[in-house]
């Protein structure tokens, strides 16, 4: 039997994963929220054209929160909404799947977790990196030992969005946090598979971090070329610098260095990056390279001395023998939704878990602690990167929880 899910917010990301959930058997829309009228139109008019039943309408979260036939909702609204209305869907005893994003404040996430906790239900993140063909698999290699004992991993989000500095006239929200907050606003796309590989809140956690930003120079240059100089819009100043480093120090030791990039020309990259005592694994230089496995040639210096030169593996190489199961089994029933699958992937584990009443494979802790990364790198940012410290939002459960804290077909 399908699980019956509401979305609230019906912006450009509702649409993608409303087409991703058209091929999904186990999920069915039973109803929507907006409070423009035209959005809501839209949507349905998407249904109408797939042939989909229609789903209630509502123009009042508190409406479709309260509609019994809902099991979870679906959060794609603004970045400072997400949280309130997740807190409120779990009140209400029902599922939680937010869309991506970083933090306004610590308190909102510990009203989150508390949520969570009092009423038996989850709140998922629907980060669907953690989905990742190559992000999985990599966690496979490292979990069967291949990468040794972890040591480092780099992440971020480098994407050229600087188009975003025409939207604060219209009153984009990003565009608004990006002009008035300086920090890692959208961190969780490579901290999220990450942690996964990393056990963050499953015998490892975060314990604190610094952060540095550089000057700005990206959305002011856009702003001016297409505004001039003649008017409030062309002459707007960005807090967010154009390059964010962010340093998290973990429990077991190993470090993770966040790159946030979005106001400067450059190729999209999420810049991954798992190093270990054995291997490594770089998604820019699209490579592994594994210790007794991969290519070594003995070349000779200048003076004749002979050194050894370590060789990259094609990721591609490693498919056959160490695709997760996750995916080797979604890819036989073929993979539906945006992103290469990912999208499916992702809904498909959110509704798994409702429909056996487990808690979900990125489960609240796993929210709090890596949107917790926004604010807390707005702290350092603003203390000259001092280090500040992570909540343990787990309250000292991460010391003993295992990886099967979360079971189920879609377990991370």
């Amino acid at each position: 039997m399908a699980v019956r899910l509401g979305i609230i917010g019906l912006g450009p990301r509702a649409e993608t994963l409303v087409a991703a959930m058209r091929d999904l058997p186990l999920i069915e829309v039973a109803a929507i929220c907006d409070i423009v009228p035209e959005r809501v139109e839209k949507m349905l008019s998407i249904f109408k054209r797939d042939g989909k039943p229609l789903p209630r309408t509502y123009a009042d979260y508190h409406d479709l929160i309260a509609d019994t036939s809902v099991e979870g909702v679906l959060v794609p609204t603004s970045w400072n909404s997400h949280l309130a209305i997740a807190t409120e869907a779990m009140e209400a005893g029902k599922y939680a799947g937010i869309e991506v994003g970083g933090a306004s404040s610590i308190d909102e996430l510990w009203g989150l977790v508390h949520a969570s906790e009092r009423t038996g239900v989850s709140c998922m993140m629907l980060e669907n990196c953690c989905y990742g063909r190559n992000e999985l698999m990599v966690m496979n290699m490292v979990r069967k030992g291949l990468f040794g004992e972890l040591v480092y991993a780099e992440g971020g989000y480098e994407h050229d969005l600087s188009e975003m500095a025409l939207a604060v006239e219209s009153g984009n929200e990003r565009a608004i946090h990006n002009r008035f907050r300086r920090c890692d606003l959208y961190p969780t796309h490579q901290l999220g598979p990450i942690a996964k590989t990393f056990d963050i809140n499953r015998g490892n956690r975060f314990l604190s971090l610094t952060s540095s930003a550089t000057k700005q120079v990206g959305f002011e240059a856009r702003a001016a070329a297409h505004y001039g100089h003649d008017g409030k819009w062309g002459d707007v100043r960005f807090a967010q610098g154009d390059v964010v480093t962010t340093v998290i120090k973990c429990a077991r030791g190993e470090n993770i260095t966040l790159t946030h990039c979005v106001s400067l020309p450059r190729p999209y990259s999420r810049h991954a990056r798992i190093q270990g005592s054995r291997g490594i694994w770089s998604e820019d230089c699209k490579g592994i390279y594994v210790e007794g496995v991969s290519r070594r040639e003995t070349l000779l210096d200048i003076a004749g001395n002979p050194y050894e030169e370590c060789h990259w593996d094609p990721v591609e190489k490693f498919y056959e023998e160490y695709d997760h199961p996750i995916w080797r089994e979604y890819a036989k029933s073929g993979l539906v939704g945006g992103h290469g699958g990912m999208d499916g992937l992702v809904l498909s584990a959110f509704a798994d878990a409702i429909r056996d009443g487990r808690p979900t494979p990125i489960d609240v802790y796993d929210v709090a602690a890596w949107m917790a990364t926004t604010t807390l790198s707005e702290q350092s940012i603003a203390l000259g990167s001092a280090p500040v410290a992570y909540p343990d939002f787990t309250n000292g459960k991460w010391m003993t929880r295992g990886r099967d804290a979360t079971s189920g077909r879609f377990a991370l």
